[in-house]
């Protein structure tokens, strides 16, 4: 059933395991898909965890949403970069007021994003790295004019970050989803790089090793 929380709407999944303070997973799905989308694979999360997946605030058509508007003709104004920033800001006050009610830990708490969802996961890391500990990017790149200047006066040394994307995607072209590495390098911040044989989405492998990040950061 959805929720709805500062003014996002939510899917959810309790944790099976009551622990004093659990662990929150925010899922962020992509460009014209919904909060469906990734929770289909909630239950695979660790017992101790909230699952939450969002719906994007922008709505494309019945049953797609997206967190900013892509103008596929223009190439200049490619993203809407005041709604994107918007959508970043808006989740990181739901993260704030989540873990609030909920009692989550807030010093665990994951993000997932594919897609457009991963290059809002960047941006959040990289600006706001006391609201997150966990990032994964699936299928996303880090966007200049969401991340802005980086600030060296930030702590970025508790984030962790795994980061996948298909060699054939023909959405987001590996070159992008490449510059991620050497920009988390420059932070010296842990991360995890894969890439895959496969084009938008996730394989049965980048799946598995997905699963195995999760295992070994909780």
């Amino acid at each position: 059933m959805l929720k709805e929380l500062c003014g996002i709407q939510y899917l959810e999944r309790k944790p099976n395991q009551i622990t004093e303070k659990p662990k929150l997973m925010l899922l962020i799905h992509g460009y014209g898909s919904n909060e469906e989308d990734l929770f289909s694979f909630s239950e695979a999360f660790p017992d101790d965890f909230y699952v939450v997946s969002v719906r994007g605030i922008h709505s494309l058509a019945v049953g797609m949403y997206a967190w900013y508007e892509i103008n596929f003709l223009d190439v200049g104004k490619f993203n809407n970069i005041p709604q994107g920033l918007e959508s970043r800001d808006k989740l990181v006050r739901f993260i704030d007021e989540y873990t609030a009610k909920e009692n989550c830990d807030k010093d665990e708490v994951w993000i997932c994003g594919f897609s457009q969802g991963a290059i809002l996961s960047y941006s959040i890391a990289l600006n706001f790295p006391d609201k997150v500990r966990h990032v994964a990017i699936l299928s996303g790149y880090p966007e200049d004019e969401f991340i802005g200047s980086i600030d060296s006066e930030k702590d970025y040394s508790k984030l962790d970050f795994y980061i996948s994307h298909g060699t054939v995607d023909p959405v987001i072209p590996i070159e992008w989803a490449r510059k991620g590495k050497p920009l988390l390098d420059s932070l010296n911040i842990k991360n995890e790089y894969h890439e895959y044989h496969q084009g938008h989405g996730l394989n049965p492998q980048n799946y598995t090793d997905f699963m195995k990040w999760v295992e070994r950061g909780n």
